[in-house]
Formats: C-alpha cells, structure tokens, sequence
C-alpha cells in the first residue's frame, strides 16, 4: 500500500480489499497507513515494567515465589526513603507477575522451581534423518524394575541391549541380576555381531558389523576393554554427553516401551500405581506376588524380544515389523569371522605366560584344560584372554601366531557347598557391622525437644543417677582391663623336681630362703670339674 500510495496509485478500492483480507474496519486500514507515511511500521510499543537480569537473579534466589521478591523491593524501597534517598515507586505484585509471563518463558519459569530438569520438559527434540540398516547402533543399560527370585534372595536384574537405528530391531541382549558391567556389553555385542540366518532365535539375521556405535557416557562403555574390541573391527564410538538421552532416542524408546509392555504386566513389578500414601511405597498385593524365578525371567524377556523383532508393528516404519524392515533394506551386511569373534570380544591379559605342567598361571591361580592333555608342551608360551568378572575360565591362544588353543578352567575350584558357605559367612558378617552401626547410633545419637521459641532446645534422654552410675563403673572396669599388666607380679619360683637350667635354679635358691626345719637339698645337675654329672 505504501508503495502504490507512493506512485499515486492508492484507489479507496485497495483499502476495502485489504481491510477484507484482514478482517478490520476501512477507518483501521487508513490509519495504518497513515502511521506507515510517518515512518512506523507496527504496533506503538507502550513503556512497561521488564524482567531485568538482577530480576531474574533474585527470583531464582527465591526460587520463582514472584510474591517474595516483591515484598522485598518493597522493604529496599521504604528503607531508601528513610535514609533520604529518592527512589522510584514499586510496581504492584499484578504488575511483577505480569512482567515475569511475559519476559520469560514457560521453560524459564519451570527452571526456577524445579531446575534444568524441570526446564527440560520444554525443550524441543529434533530427529535424525533415517538411514540404512546397521548404519548406527545405540546401546544402553536398563534397570528392570521387577523383584525376581535367584538362589533364595529378590534382585533386580539389568538388560544391556543394542538397538539399530534404521529398523528399530534388537541385535543383541545380556542379563544380568545386578548392576552390569563389561562383562554383559561384550556378551550382548558378541550376540549382536554374530547373526544367525535362520530366525531361530531371538534375534534371527538382525546383526552384523555397524558402521558406528552410539553409547553414553558410562564408565563401563568408556572402558578400555569395550573400545578395544570395537576399535578391532574398525567401528568408531560416538561418545555423547551425559544426561542427554534425547541424542540417542531409538534405544531410551526401547527402554520406556520394554516397560509398558512387558515389565508392568509381571509380577513384583515396583513402578505399578499404589494406594499407599508414602511416595516410594508399593500395593500389599503386589507385594504377596510369588516372584518369578531368574531363568523364567530371562526365557520371558528373550521371547518378549522375539515378539518385538517379528511381530511388534511400527508407525515409524510405515506399519512394518523390525524384521521386515530389516529385510527390505537392500544395504549389503558385513559379517564378522567368528574366530576373530571370539578372540576380539574379549579383554586381553596383556602378558606372555608359560604353559607349565600345572597348566596356565593366572592371578595366582592354576587354570587348566582338557586338551592341554598331550596337547602342548610344557613351556609353551601363551596369552590369555578372558570375559571381564568371569573368572572361573579363561580362553587361552598362542603367544606366536594368536592362534586359539582351548578353554581352561579353574584347577581346584570351590564346590556349591564351600561358596554358599563362604557366602554365608560373608553375609554374617555383613550383618553384624549393620547391628553395631545401629547400636553405635543409637548410643551417640542425641535427640532434643521442639521449641516453639528462639530459645536454646532441651536435650532428651532422662538419665537416673544409678543407671550413670553403673555406665561410669563399666567403663572405669573397662579402662582398667585395657591398662592392665600382667607381669607386674612376678610369678613363684618352679618346683624342685623341674629340670631347669642350673644358672636359674642357682639364682632362685639363693634369692628363695629353705623352708623352717628342712635341710636344702643337694644340687644334682651341678657339673663337675670334668664336664660330667
């Protein structure tokens, strides 16, 4: 418009069809214009109260309580005055809450009550652009929140998965009854690099060597041993910062569906709505539930695993099943040879050992095999590798051509009887430093009495005289057993028919005066002049 009103071409006609268009008045449309002659192309911007960056400090500081902060710039402002300074009126706490809506956003506000976790909550996550199958991995560990039973005592296991990106597809699984650790990341990656044609199992062809896997920050991931078996097949690591686990979203989304689906529906699952009212406390029914076995879990989570790779349909991959998807990718899949499988999975000793006749030295125990029976000669210089925390066998390969020998096995291992009682033994002890902790707190732990004035609280724990009494004489006893000395009193001389050393028996008869009337008997093993008695 101001461009035609400019070349003279402005009609009453253009007015109308913009005021149409834009659902105002005629009048509106030539006031605008008017305002747009004069050099103003919005809205008048009216003078109103801002969140400053001091603001915005002192309501974090108050931790967003709008009405806090204005009763204090109220009492800063009367105690300026009262020292004779001039000072601008304070704006009322509508106009404070006014300011705060419409300076900050909803994610700010969130931030100063609940912090970056709460300020989170509104951030916006972007997606990666899908790609082809086994372009990327992602991998995590899962904390299953299902009491399960293992040799007489409720765990909670933990699921350490790989996931491919592309096909939302599970390559490879491992549990374990605590928290995991290398151990179950070499496992599940060796089930996930080692795929099987025939869909059997679990997994069937989902597998193969990725291009890049996407871990995060955890130590055990981090790991020497983990990075060493992936750098082997030249498969690079993405490592992602902590606490951000909107940068790996296909495997978090594995980990929120496992627990809708299959976690909440088992028994002793803990995360299940309760009608109690202390946060953290479960349902008494729930809590009844006979547990399910630790094998019983694992072949239900294993098939749980079957049914989301061939039966468990997606939106994201246009209605298809990971399994299907998987198979319509034309993108070629690297295998890996299974004897570099099994020799790359592993943590290496780092150290040439010697085959002796007792078998392999390793951490100060004696490791043999059967085929080390005529097998190898004593002498053979060897290397050892092993899976991490497994320490009752261990793979053992040539030192000259890393060939691989055998599996060898602990030499003089315990039987179920001596661990369960060494277990038990441990466990023992265990709770006896609990019981002394709780005594220990007890005894030291000083109570006081509420007050409901500034006034110094009233010690609790009445105390009568003789009960003092009696704690102070335990204790003098007890200080004078410690500071006891045993050979303050010389004990009594041995009796004569002892055959004692004759330097001794001469220096207690002349310190010892004879008894009254008994003659001293005559020494018999002085020696004589000779040398003979």
């Amino acid at each position: 418009m101001l461009a035609l009103d400019g070349r003279g071409e402005l009609t009453t006609a253009h007015v109308r069809l913009v005021a149409v268009s834009v659902g105002v008045s005629v009048r509106t449309v030539w006031r605008w214009l008017d305002a747009g002659r004069r050099g103003r192309g919005g809205p008048l911007e009216r003078d109103r109260f801002q969140i400053t960056e001091e603001l915005h400090a002192r309501l974090a500081a108050w931790c967003g309580n709008a009405a806090a902060l204005h009763r204090e710039l109220v009492a800063e402002a009367v105690a300026a005055r009262a020292q004779g300074y001039e000072v601008d009126p304070v704006v009322s706490l509508a106009t404070l809450h006014r300011a705060i809506r419409l300076d900050l956003n909803p994610g700010q506000r969130a931030a100063l009550k609940g912090g970056e976790r709460a300020r989170r909550r509104h951030d916006v996550s972007l997606r990666r652009p899908r790609q082809w199958r086994n372009a990327c991995w992602e991998a995590d560990h899962k904390h299953i929140p299902v009491e399960v039973l293992l040799d007489g005592e409720l765990v909670f296991p933990w699921v350490t998965w790989f996931i491919d990106c592309a096909t939302n597809a599970i390559a490879g699984a491992a549990v374990t009854p605590h928290q995991p650790s290398r151990d179950a990341i070499l496992a599940s990656l060796r089930i996930a690099l080692a795929r099987d044609e025939e869909p059997t199992g679990p997994y069937g062809p989902i597998g193969g060597l990725p291009s890049l896997v996407r871990i995060d920050r955890g130590a055990d991931f981090l790991s020497r041993t983990v990075a060493g078996a992936l750098g082997h097949f030249a498969v690079p690591v993405q490592e992602l910062p902590p606490y951000r686990p909107d940068l790996k979203g296909s495997v978090e989304n594995l980990n929120r569906c496992a627990e809708r689906m299959f976690f909440a529906a088992l028994p002793r699952y803990t995360h299940a709505p309760s009608t109690q009212l202390r946060p953290g406390a479960r349902s008494p029914f729930i809590d009844e539930t006979p547990p399910l076995p630790f094998t019983e879990f694992v072949q239900l989570l294993l098939q749980w695993i079957t049914w989301w790779n061939t039966e468990h349909t997606s939106q994201a991959l246009g209605g298809r099943t990971p399994l299907e998807a998987w198979r319509a990718d034309p993108t070629p899949v690297e295998d890996v040879d299974r004897a570099l499988l099994r020799r790359f999975t592993l943590a290496d000793d780092g150290r040439v050992r010697t085959l002796t006749a007792s078998g392999v030295r390793w951490a100060g125990r004696y490791y043999v095999g059967q085929w080390m029976h005529g097998g190898a000669d004593a002498g053979t210089k060897v290397r050892i590798r092993y899976v991490p925390h497994h320490d009752h066998e261990i793979e053992v390969f040539g030192a000259a051509d890393d060939t691989y020998l055998g599996l060898a096995h602990l030499a003089d291992e315990a039987t179920a009887e001596q661990r369960k009682a060494h277990r038990r033994r441990k466990d023992a002890e265990k709770r006896r430093l609990t019981r002394a902790l709780a005594a220990a707190s007890r005894h030291t732990r000083t109570r006081y009495a509420a007050v409901t004035e500034a006034k110094q609280p009233k010690r609790l724990g009445a105390l009568t005289a003789a009960e003092a009494d009696r704690d102070l004489a335990a204790a003098r006893i007890s200080d004078a057993a410690q500071w006891a000395l045993p050979d303050l009193i010389e004990p009594a001389p041995p009796p004569d028919h002892w055959r004692t050393p004759p330097a001794l028996r001469t220096e207690e008869r002349t310190n010892r005066p004879p008894a009254s009337g008994t003659p001293a008997p005559a020494s018999r093993d002085v020696p004589t002049a000779g040398g003979d008695r």
